[in-house]
């Protein structure tokens, strides 16, 4: 998908509107060739024979997902702030955030950290899960097929015009998915015994702090239920009556990230039954 999206935005052509239109044409149908494609490949490998098709498909979607990257990347920005090692904790950063962090210090360093594995709850795996849940493999595949537009095209810059319509479809694909894992996020906090009633809180007070429609439910949750505040200089602050977090507040995110996974899987596990129960 990556190759594909940069071979195409090289075709983008100048100007707002013929920019906006090219990103349209270029979102659409990055998605929907994705989706087609993962279709027919099942649709072979079930003629092939059943083994093949469950194999296949397993494999295909295990592709739209991901628990332990989001949670590798986070456990070494960690690290190198425990260290003290603060440009590497930036470049690992890097892994995490679009943001340019060379300015961050430490608490700044962390709470990008913090905020990247609460919005990525959604993005990671609640999304793809979802989509899978409902409209099978090629759901979660073009699930995947939006999340890497919106995260090569869908910000403000060179790609203000062209990346608008993928910003724009990432935001309406992520409407649900969000609100479902920053309720997640709430209860497997209380499964830790944090203070979810103050997660909620925060979420209903901060959640419309970001430019984007959707992450502040699962920031503001994260923020609320760690007691952290969680801040893009010049952009939002979330939890703003908080303190700013340290390199060990990282890890309780990612604790709640884990779990969170794993309701949202038994979840996501139970629309599919229910999904197979009705159509057949």
């Amino acid at each position: 998908m990556g190759r594909a999206i940069s071979s195409l935005q090289r075709l983008s052509p100048t100007g707002p509107t013929p920019a906006v239109l090219f990103g349209a044409v270029l979102a659409l149908g990055v998605v929907g060739v994705s989706a087609v494609v993962a279709h027919l490949v099942l649709e072979a490998l079930h003629n092939v024979g059943e083994p093949a098709y469950v194999l296949g498909g397993a494999l295909m979607l295990r592709y739209t997902f991901t628990v332990r990257g989001l949670s590798r990347a986070a456990r070494q920005v960690r690290d190198s702030l425990v260290l003290g090692r603060l440009d590497e904790a930036r470049a690992g950063l890097r892994n995490l955030v679009s943001r340019d962090p060379a300015s961050l210090d430490q608490a700044l360093i962390a709470a990008a950290a913090i905020q990247s594995v609460a919005e990525n709850t959604t993005d990671s795996f609640v999304g793809p899960w979802l989509a899978f849940s409902f409209f099978g493999v090629p759901g979660a595949v073009a699930y995947r097929a939006v999340n890497t537009l919106d995260s090569m095209l869908g910000y403000r810059g060179a790609y203000e015009y062209l990346g608008k319509a993928s910003a724009r479809l990432d935001d309406l694909v992520n409407l649900i998915p969000a609100r479902v894992s920053a309720l997640l996020l709430l209860l497997s906090g209380f499964w830790q015994g944090l203070p979810a009633g103050r997660g909620w809180r925060t979420l209903r007070m901060d959640r419309r702090l970001t430019p984007s429609p959707n992450a502040g439910w699962t920031m503001g949750a994260m923020a609320g239920l760690l007691g952290v505040r969680l801040e893009k200089q010049g952009r939002y602050c979330l939890g703003s009556k908080f303190d700013l977090p340290g390199a060990h507040h990282i890890d309780g995110a990612v604790r709640l990230a884990e779990r969170t996974a794993a309701i949202a899987f038994f979840v996501a596990l139970g629309l599919l039954v229910v999904r197979l129960s009705v159509a057949g």
